[in-house]
């Protein structure tokens, strides 16, 4: 089975919230999120063409195990949390079913 992914998209538009953000989401909001899903790996990026975006990617062992962690409990506390620590950002969700992966 193929991996799946959970990925969270966010804006941080104002630059001074930018680092108290990722200092939030390193220390708190990822390792709880990880561990709540049950992911296998989590990841973040800062996008080098948009500075505001934040890209945290969750990582399942396959499309079953990414449907077990979004249809669980785990999903709805973090969501209240983040929406209390940081309500100006906005977020896009999107899971993804890995179909390729190629490695030279």
């Amino acid at each position: 089975m193929p991996s799946a992914y959970f990925v969270v998209r966010a804006t941080v538009a104002d630059p001074a919230k930018r680092k108290p953000f990722d200092e939030w989401y390193s220390r708190e909001h990822l390792p709880d999120a990880a561990k709540a899903f049950g992911a296998s790996k989590a990841r973040r990026f800062w996008s080098l063409n948009e500075p505001s975006l934040h890209v945290a990617m969750y990582e399942f062992a396959d499309p079953a195990a990414l449907d077990r962690a979004m249809s669980g409990d785990a999903l709805k506390p973090l969501v209240a949390e983040f929406d209390r620590c940081w309500p100006e950002v906005t977020r896009t969700r999107e899971m993804l079913v890995l179909a390729e992966e190629f490695a030279a």
